[in-house]
């Protein structure tokens, strides 16, 4: 069983930046993907961008791209989401995903482990 826990969110201006962090523990893979989705209030969980862990692809929503960039460290137990360029469409509670044999990455149901959450929210 693999635990999944964000850290990094809090209040930042608009045009600010914030890094996210997710660590993992327990049954960590070398394989897989991981994602980043984030939820606003009142609205859907939404994709926000992808890295399969073999091989380092990356994706990014369109509403992000240019803005964010997603890591890994070496050992591959922390994901990273470095965002900048932030505005307040950008707040919502931000959450990491791990998959297996994730065939659409950007669906949240092909995710099986997930993270409580961290709130990112963005004044203007």
């Amino acid at each position: 069983q693999v635990q999944l826990v964000e850290s990094g969110g809090g209040l930042v201006q608009a045009r600010g930046s914030l890094r996210l962090s997710c660590a993992a523990s327990g049954r960590t893979f070398n394989t897989g993907t991981m994602a980043w989705f984030r939820q606003a209030p009142g609205k859907e969980r939404e994709f926000v961008s992808y890295i399969r862990l073999s091989g380092g692809t990356t994706y990014y929503a369109d509403s992000v791209k240019g803005r964010f960039t997603v890591s890994t460290d070496n050992a591959k137990n922390t994901l990273f989401l470095q965002m900048s360029s932030l505005t307040p469409e950008d707040t919502g509670v931000y959450y990491c995903a791990l998959g297996r044999g994730v065939f659409s990455p950007t669906v949240a149901s092909e995710y099986h482990s997930w993270g409580q959450g961290t709130q990112v929210t963005v004044s203007s």
